[in-house]
């Protein structure tokens, strides 16, 4: 009996792992519109430290030792036809000269079982465009390098995303005056106060501003059907802005060199997906198991699966669940309902950045998470 062939649309954070924990269990084929794996994660490190970023969070696929079995495919999804299995890739066989796919052939990936794992446009960082390395390299350093001229910094948001660049650019860039705009009374909204608590300190601590009860008006294009970017920003100004922030909640406008929008207004990246799918804002419809409704053989994992308002699929292990659904759905065996959503508990405990370093990244992450990252090839001529 031959093999069963899983496809798996996406090899962002999730898809990865994904990917891995099905390696064993049939013919896997990931689908990727990038070169190689570049990580959601970290935005305040991506921006203020992009070389330690690059180190854990932009690895080449061939070093996953995970990834061995797996059939890479780089190129985009398009479209879905489930009555034939078959999913049409454009792949990134051509060039357009700046780092974006250029001209570029179509085939169709037949498969038995299909994971769609495409997540979501989450500002400049995170989106589905079809690149090369060089337009990688390009949506790391040039955000980067704007950062580094620029005298004033202004974020809006009061996420993780939003706090995590506010202290890394304050940490990096001590001389710059660094404010975060939200609108609520506090930030991190959806975390324990303890946890709030902790980190207002340490940016109090690094001289960042916080102004809470600031709801900002959104920049032109931004969700109303203009001809903006998907996360409403200007493509042409580096993926960052300069431009005055207005206020809804009555404050005076605001100017900064730079604006980071860390807004979390995030857009599935489901284009490709039949409408049936799809719930009304955009993202795939999951049944508890991960199993896309009405479609016994598609399932759905990470972000761009509507499993709860936070979508927790993509970080509470959910590939872990979907892997063990779909050797059931492939052996005849009842799926099993076991998404557990946590809550945190306020209490922080600080880690050494050296332990964290080596305990998090190099043993927990590369080694047990991904099962294994092979050591980079340093004669290569540019790092991955």
């Amino acid at each position: 009996m031959s093999r069963p062939r899983i496809v798996v649309v996406g090899l962002g954070d999730t898809g990865v792992l994904t990917a891995i924990a099905l390696r064993t269990h049939g013919d896997v084929v990931g689908i990727t519109a990038k070169p190689e794996f570049v990580s959601g994660q970290e935005l305040g490190l991506r921006l203020a430290r992009p070389e330690a970023w690059t180190r854990d969070y932009r690895i080449a696929y061939s070093r996953f030792r995970g990834l061995d079995r797996v059939r890479i495919v780089h190129g985009s999804a398009t479209a879905l036809d489930t009555e034939n299995r078959t999913v049409r890739v454009r792949l990134a066989d051509g060039s357009a000269g700046d780092g974006s796919a250029g001209e570029s052939s179509v085939v169709e990936e037949p498969y038995d079982v299909l994971v769609v794992a495409t997540g979501v446009t989450n500002g400049f960082w995170r989106h589905p465009t079809l690149q090369d390395s060089r337009g990688v390299d390009a949506d790391i350093l040039l955000p980067h390098q704007r950062l580094a001229a620029s005298r004033t910094v202004a974020i809006i948001g009061g996420g993780a995303a939003a706090l995590s660049s506010a202290a890394q650019v304050a940490e990096r860039w001590p001389a710059k005056t660094v404010d975060v705009y939200f609108p609520g009374d506090r930030a991190l909204p959806h975390h324990h106060h303890h946890v709030w608590d902790r980190v207002r300190t340490r940016l109090e601590s690094l001289g960042v501003g916080l102004h809470p009860g600031h709801r900002a008006e959104l920049p032109a294009g931004n969700g109303d059907g203009g001809c903006a970017s998907p996360d409403g920003l200007d493509d042409d100004d580096d993926h960052l802005t300069s431009a005055t922030v207005s206020w809804t909640t009555g404050q005076a406008p605001t100017t900064a060199d730079v604006v980071i929008w860390a807004i979390g207004r995030v857009t599935p990246n489901t284009s490709w997906l039949p409408p049936e799918m799809l719930d009304d804002r955009g993202f795939v419809r999951v049944e508890p198991t991960l199993r896309v409704s009405g479609h016994s053989n598609v399932f759905a994992v990470g972000d761009v699966a509507a499993t709860d308002p936070l979508r927790t699929s993509a970080r509470n292990r959910g590939h872990l669940l979907v892997a063990r659904n779909i050797r059931a759905h492939l052996q005849g065996r009842p799926l099993r309902d076991g998404l557990i959503v946590f809550t945190p508990p306020g209490r922080g405990v600080r880690v050494p950045a050296p332990a964290s370093d080596v305990v998090l990244q190099r043993l927990i992450t590369h080694q047990v998470i991904y099962g294994g990252v092979r050591k980079r090839d340093r004669r290569a001529r540019r790092t991955q």
